[in-house]
């Protein structure tokens, strides 16, 4: 009879993925980020890179020399004037827009190391991830500079490059752009001691004849991309180039039937510090000399309304809830994208209602996909050429081993629960400066994602659970312990605790619900007064929609609140309202 170990070692999903797919894995010829970026960039020198496209229409655009060029200057402004070393992490903290891609890919050629980092964070929040990177740089957008006089105390920062939405516009429409945002108040002024992009990249240019510029390896670290980790604390996951390399040679064997290369229009909605977008949206579709569109924001869906109309968009990715709001969007349904021939979706699950309704209204499929940061991302994705089937994430890419084991990290048989291991070339390293975590998610050679999943005998993964005590909110994933350390920062919250419960509406997800114990002796917060203490310390999306207060809450024997036994509660409490 055949063993559970036997049937993951034969890899039937190698047969599934459709006429055209090379089952094999094949790397990239490149050696690093740096020279498939130039490589691509001088295949496709003329035609156009990337377009920013504000929610009134107003774009911009950069073709691929021009992209090539400022980013060199960047990349020269780094070594140069910010007297960094290769190996130096530099931190990039903006929306889509044309800067984005010039100083991510200046901070690849130079070696330095790219921590991506939310615009939406707190000054709290930034602090600590600058601290734990220890980056030297930070390129922040302007819209979000009044953060720097809280953020940077105690981290190693030294210099800060304010850059904005509107660069690269033409003079003109530059101006309108900033002094509308000015007048609106959403544009505060930047502190004295930082650097505007425009002139960062001037200084970069005349030192580019004055240097060799570095030539990074396959084995040095391209980004540290921070993740939640059970604990809640930000962990930085270490990506070296060969892990990125590896995952865009994965995806585009999967992929390359649905390839059009330069006539492709990729739409940028997801964000791309977020490492779904960035390797995907931003270095696969860069590769193959692809049209990419970037929307600042999508939300809501009608920001995304002129890029649409505007651009002859083949390529989308989007999120459960991204998905959704299309389909309902008036506008979205009466016009759909014509020639929108591919749609991945990741990030949370699917829900069958929403990719049904997506095929509908565009007549063309949604595949849902899995990944995590720490496998730079992708893990199973359904094949374009093959069977796309509906509640699975799919097939294993190429070069990809992938387990379902018991508690003592035993092969289960097909059809089991299990949690889901991992090993292939696009694999993380560890964590940053955390060796201890690190052993553990990577113990006996596997990284252990800690998503309970099921494979079926084709080799299709299907995902049943999400990792213990993550809350999944709108495609973002929120940590209970962090939602609760910053409650417990409220001089009179004795205990927190902070489980998921279902949201409103039909796009599915979760909401977050904090239960609180307070100090009988002292005054007591009501609930708004707690949201707006923690409006200070989380982003948005990381508040919680409801707060209880209680006389106590469940404990095991050593202390520890049981989340479980809150999360049926909560249940009942927001379905009554209490």
């Amino acid at each position: 009879m055949p063993t559970a170990q036997s049937f993951y070692d034969r890899q039937p999903w190698q047969a599934a993925y459709g006429e055209g797919v090379d089952p094999a894995f094949q790397p990239l010829p490149e050696s690093s980020l740096a020279e498939m970026l130039r490589q691509s960039s001088h295949r496709h020198a003329e035609y156009t890179a990337f377009t920013t496209c504000l929610d009134n229409g107003l774009n911009a655009s950069l073709d691929y020399d021009t992209t090539d060029r400022l980013s060199e200057a960047f990349m020269a402004w780094l070594l140069g004037e910010a007297g960094l070393q290769p190996g130096d992490p530099v931190a990039l903290q903006m929306p889509n827009c044309l800067a984005f891609p010039v100083c991510a890919f200046g901070a690849l050629k130079a070696g330095t190391p790219l921590v991506n980092m939310n615009p939406l964070y707190t000054a709290h929040e930034m602090r600590h991830q600058l601290q734990d990177s220890g980056a030297r740089v930070l390129v922040i957008v302007d819209l979000f500079a009044d953060k720097l006089p809280q953020a940077l105390p105690d981290t190693r920062v030294e210099q800060v490059v304010v850059a904005s939405v509107a660069d690269f516009f033409p003079p003109p429409v530059r101006w309108l752009i900033q002094g509308a945002l000015r007048w609106r108040g959403e544009c505060p002024a930047a502190p004295a001691d930082t650097v505007a992009l425009r002139r960062a990249l001037d200084a970069g240019t005349t030192r580019l004849g004055r240097f060799t510029p570095p030539t990074p390896a396959t084995d040095d670290i391209a980004l540290l991309q921070y993740t939640g980790g059970t604990t809640g604390r930000a962990k930085g996951a270490v990506l070296r180039h060969r892990h990125l390399l590896a995952n865009i040679a994965q995806v585009e064997a999967v992929a390359g039937p649905a390839l059009r290369g330069r006539e492709d229009t990729v739409l940028t909605a997801l964000p791309l510090y977020h490492i779904f977008a960035f390797t995907f949206n931003l270095l696969f579709f860069h590769r193959q000399g692809s049209h990419n569109v970037l929307c600042p924001s999508p939300r809501p869906v009608d920001r995304l309304r002129k890029a649409f109309a505007r651009f002859p968009v083949t390529k989308f990715s989007g999120v459960n809830l991204l998905l959704h709001g299309l389909c309902q969007a008036d506008w979205f349904r009466e016009t759909p994208p014509p020639r929108l021939d591919l749609t991945i979706a990741g990030g949370t699950a699917l829900s069958r209602r929403v990719a049904e309704d997506w095929q509908t209204t565009t007549h063309s499929r949604v595949l849902e996909g899995y990944g995590l940061t720490e496998t730079a991302p992708v893990v199973a994705v359904n094949p374009p050429a093959g069977e796309s089937r509906l509640g699975t994430v799919g097939l294993p890419v190429p070069g990809t081993d992938v387990r379902i084991v018991d508690d003592a990290d035993q092969p289960v048989p097909p059809g089991e629960r299990g949690e889901v291991v991992v090993r292939g070339p696009q694999v993380f390293d560890g964590y940053w400066h955390q060796p201890r975590e690190s052993e553990h998610a990577l113990r006996g050679g596997w990284f252990h994602t800690g998503d309970i999943g099921v494979m079926d005998q084709q080799g299709y993964l299907r995902i049943v659970d999400r990792k213990k005590d993550m809350i999944d909110v709108g495609g973002f994933n929120v940590f209970p312990q962090e939602v609760e350390e910053a409650l417990l920062e409220h001089p009179a919250v004795l205990m927190a605790a902070v489980v998921g419960a279902p949201a409103d509406g039909e796009a599915g997800g979760e909401q977050v619900v904090a239960y609180v114990v307070c100090d009988p002796a002292g005054e007591a917060p009501d609930e708004t007064t707690l949201r707006d203490f923690l409006n200070q310390r989380l982003t948005r999306y990381k508040l919680p929609r409801r707060v209880f207060f209680r006389e106590s809450l469940p404990t095991s024997t050593v202390g520890k609140v049981l989340r479980r036994e809150l999360r049926a509660q909560a249940l009942e409490d927001v379905e009554a309202g209490s």
